[in-house]
């Protein structure tokens, strides 16, 4: 599984990054998770807000930070 965490690096964006890697390991999954903090890779995307979540290729979130048990129903719908 491939995960992306969109964002300059906010505190936002920070945020979901420490949760996504709450939930990956809780759910103790093999993911790769990767913090993409290029303006340009983001616009690419198609986002408008951010942080951003994209989980193989697809963005799945944008705008927000969940839970951590939001983020593990995210995850595991789009696995």
């Amino acid at each position: 599984m491939n995960i992306k965490i969109l964002g300059t690096g906010c505190a936002n964006c920070k945020n979901l990054e420490k949760a996504v890697n709450m939930a990956v390991a809780d759910m103790q999954i093999d993911a790769k998770i990767e913090k993409v903090e290029d303006i340009q890779k983001i616009m690419s995307f198609g986002i408008m807000r951010t942080p951003g979540l994209v989980i193989n290729d697809k963005v799945v979130l944008s705008g927000r930070v969940p839970s951590v048990n939001d983020l593990k129903e995210i995850i595991a719908k789009h696995a």
